[in-house]
């Protein structure tokens, strides 16, 4: 197929003039998270539509944290959420009629499975017998309502929320020394628990689900979590330049990723899509190119190498090889329980950064290679090129690439939404033609949500969410740019021609 594409763009005059076909089984849909969709019901109670049990409800409720500048939280009420836990058959319909898709990603939330503590559960019958009813009928409905339009679902384990019972986001972020709760830093208990919960979900659901992801974008919660908290994006506790419990959450995180891969394959039994596999079992990473900002200057050559390897290498060489470099000075020490747990990697894609280098490390007590500013750091370019890179960076490691965001919340014209979605889906398409295993695009997101610290002021969505009772979805250009590739189950030359495809 590779070769037969190459062909008749040769004798096209050129890739611009033909489709590109989406590869076989390839998955095409949208990606959405519970925190962020589920509140905002136009007709449930509140207290079902909203999971009050969680640490981000916590943080994002409090008053506390609203009025401390330094927990950089917006404050929107959660009621102006999208409301999907009553009107997810409505956004199912949605991808499936109207985008043509025939995947959603979603997540799965441990606080709502597991409103109390798990710590003297043990086994699959004692963790039922603690699990909320109304939770797992819900999960199963949303998954028979997939399963009734077609849809493949790739379900998230952990989307950044944390039961409140093992994290305290307010005392954290009010002292983060003598609160109990500790989350992440309380590193056994985590660990421990959150294996028991993914067992839990691969037996429950593995019946609906084969195609899970452990966590979410783990450096997403360590850097504003506790290091660089910032409007940017503020993670619960948000402390900042806390560099040994940085550490001490990175190797939880990592830790935790393990034994989650390693209990839903021993838990999940059940081949549900007839492809052979009762489970695969990923991670979502947020990986992001580096590029120096003069490439002529050495220091920011080094600079950008560096930054790359301590926010994607670190983690990742742990996850594929074992190789853990728990002090981020670039050595690392070989953990056999750590590497080989990942059958493909979700790759979470935005934007490059822009480094400045520094003659010294600007953060010596995190790592002696951040010799970068990371006050002049230029974080969202407009550069779908990384997209090809970061691709053929994950096949250069041996494993398939399931692209599981990629969106842009600048809705400022019409235009900018379709030309962001076609020319990062060309490129992703050509790093397939160059050999990389790409098995799906998931667009963040379907409709406008509730994004984090940021409340309802960064719009994502394919579908703009009105602020009327009803929740109504309005489609934007962009959604029936997404229905055209969906529709052609390929990247129509006339789309490329129009947004500027490569």
């Amino acid at each position: 197929m590779r070769t037969s594409l190459v062909l008749a763009c040769l004798l096209a005059g050129g890739c611009s003039a033909v489709d590109r076909p989406l590869p076989p089984g390839f998955l095409l849909g949208v990606a959405t998270a519970g925190f962020q969709n589920d509140p905002g019901c136009p007709s449930l109670p509140s207290e079902l539509c909203i999971d009050r049990h969680s640490d981000w409800y916590d943080f994002v409720t409090s008053e506390e944290i609203r009025a401390d500048a330094g927990a950089y939280v917006r404050g929107d009420p959660l009621e102006a959420g999208p409301g999907s836990y009553e009107l997810y058959p409505l956004d199912f319909d949605l991808v499936a009629r109207q985008l043509r898709g025939n995947a959603v990603r979603l997540s799965l939330e441990w606080s709502r499975l597991f409103p109390q503590p798990t710590d003297e559960a043990e086994g699959y019958e004692a963790m039922r017998q603690r699990a909320d009813p109304r939770a797992l009928r819900h999960y199963h409905d949303v998954f028979a309502a997939l399963r009734h339009r077609g849809l493949r679902p790739l379900v998230t384990l952990h989307h950044y929320t944390l039961p409140s019972w093992i994290h305290d986001a307010v005392g954290c972020h009010r002292d983060l020394d003598r609160c109990r709760r500790r989350g992440w830093l309380d590193r056994a208990r985590i660990v421990r628990e959150i294996a028991k919960y993914a067992a839990f979900c691969g037996r429950e659901f593995g019946a609906e689900v084969d195609l899970w992801a452990t966590l979410n974008e783990p450096f997403a919660v360590v850097l504003p979590g506790f290091l660089f908290p910032s409007w940017e994006r503020s993670n619960p506790p948000a402390v900042a330049l806390r560099f040994d419990e940085a550490r001490t959450a990175m190797v939880a995180m990592l830790e935790a990723h393990a034994r989650m891969y390693e209990a839903v394959h021993q838990s999940d039994t059940i081949d549900s899509d007839g492809d052979g596999q009762a489970a695969r079992v990923g991670l979502v990473y947020n990986l992001t190119p580096a590029a120096p900002r003069d490439p002529d200057r050495p220091l920011d050559v080094q600079a950008a190498k560096r930054l790359f390897y301590l926010y994607n290498e670190v983690f990742l060489n742990a996850v594929i090889r074992g190789d853990l470099d728990e002090d981020m000075d670039g050595t690392s020490v070989h953990r056999e329980d750590l590497g080989g747990r990942l059958d493909y990697l979700g790759l979470n894609y935005y934007t490059q950064v822009i480094v400045d280098g520094t003659e010294t490390p600007a953060l010596p007590r995190l790592s002696p290679l951040t010799t970068f500013n990371p006050l002049t750091l230029t974080l969202w370019t407009d550069h779908p090129r990384g997209l090809y890179d970061m691709a053929l960076l994950v096949h250069s490691w041996g494993l398939p690439v399931l692209v599981t965001e990629n969106g842009t919340a600048d809705q400022s014209d019409e235009s900018v939404a379709p030309r962001f979605l076609v020319r990062h889906l060309d490129w992703l398409l050509r790093a397939y033609e160059a050999g990389a295993r790409i098995e799906g695009y998931f667009y963040w997101t379907l409709v406008d949500n509730y994004e984090w610290n940021h409340g309802m002021s960064m719009r994502f969505g394919l579908y703009r969410l009105e602020q009327g009772p009803d929740k109504r979805r309005s489609p934007r250009e962009a959604a029936r740019v997404f229905s055209e590739i969906g529709a052609a189950f390929a990247l129509p030359a006339s789309l490329r021609q129009r947004y500027g495809g490569n």
